[in-house]
């Protein structure tokens, strides 16, 4: 193990929880110099990087939602800085945290430091990286529009209860992608191109997607003829959605929409009518568990 000081850079919303407080004590107590700073507005994040590269932190730890850790590996990533990363996922989805089997106790969670660094993938549109997913269609509005106060009182089940809210306005888009060997085009109800494998609190889009492999995986749920009565016939029968799925696994797509796409981009959402999504292979090293599933290479 390499020089035992990280920087935690959280969210100030968790700056009173006494579990974290109790997990930075912890580790401070078997002989790590955890410094810890709190962001408060956009940009912090950016900024407490840079200062922790600039200052000589060989680790840093991401703790909040699935946005803090977006920000936190973009600004690492962008940097091209030599530290590792740590996730200590705190918000109401943590996607990538669950899907990559990080622990949600704040304190098992922190002993990843103490774990070898691997490097991983990220995905790049217009410049924006993005550590777990981008999705688009009818997911994507439903995670933009599920209202924070509705999370903290029932949670990731929040995303389910405003999607069968919003039900009847179901849609597709029209959409052509195109990448290396591949072509689709079609009118889709929702898309998810995938370092990581689940998004809008728990929904896995990509189920065999991995973070070493150099790929994005790419799920596109096509639109029936008949949108609504389709789909609530499926789930009626018991037959789920997983086979109507079409999906690659690409270095790179191109997306276009005539009509325009809504995509969220872990949380950030975008809204534009062409998008070139890419691949960043090995552009960071985070701290997983050896037997993580999102590795192709565990241990």
């Amino acid at each position: 193990m390499g020089e035992r000081r990280a920087l935690l850079i959280l969210h100030g919303k968790q700056a009173m929880n006494d579990e974290v407080r109790a997990a930075v004590m912890g580790l401070r107590e078997r002989g790590w110099q955890l410094d810890v700073r709190l962001t408060w507005e956009g940009g912090d994040a950016q900024r407490l990087v840079h200062e922790a590269l600039a200052a000589g932190y060989p680790h840093l730890v991401a703790g909040g939602g699935d946005g803090t850790l977006r920000d936190v590996a973009e600004a690492l990533a962008q940097a091209r800085g030599d530290a590792s990363l740590a996730l200590l996922p705190l918000g109401t989805a943590n996607d990538f945290a669950r899907a990559a089997g990080v622990p949600l106790e704040p304190d098992q969670a922190l002993n990843l430091l103490e774990l070898p660094a691997r490097a991983i993938d990220l995905g790049e549109v217009g410049g924006q990286v993005f550590l777990n997913m981008a999705t688009g269609g009818f997911g994507s509005q439903v995670t933009a529009s599920t209202s924070e106060d509705l999370k903290k009182v029932i949670g990731a089940a929040a995303y389910l209860f405003t999607g069968l809210s919003r039900f009847s306005e179901l849609r597709a888009a029209s959409v052509e992608l195109q990448g290396p060997d591949f072509h689709w085009q079609g009118q889709l109800l929702a898309l998810g191109i995938g370092n990581g494998r689940q998004a809008g609190g728990g929904h896995v889009l990509c189920p065999q997607a991995q973070v070493d492999d150099g790929l994005l995986d790419i799920s596109i749920l096509p639109a029936p003829q008949e949108v609504v009565g389709t789909l609530r016939d499926l789930l009626s029968e018991g037959l789920g959605l997983d086979n109507l799925f079409v999906r690659a696994r690409l270095p790179w797509v191109e997306i276009k929409s005539a009509e325009g796409l809504d995509i969220n981009l872990d949380g950030e959402p975008l809204q534009g009518d062409s998008w070139r999504f890419s691949a960043l292979p090995g552009a960071l090293r985070v701290h997983l568990p050896a037997e993580s599933p999102l590795l192709s290479r565990p241990g």
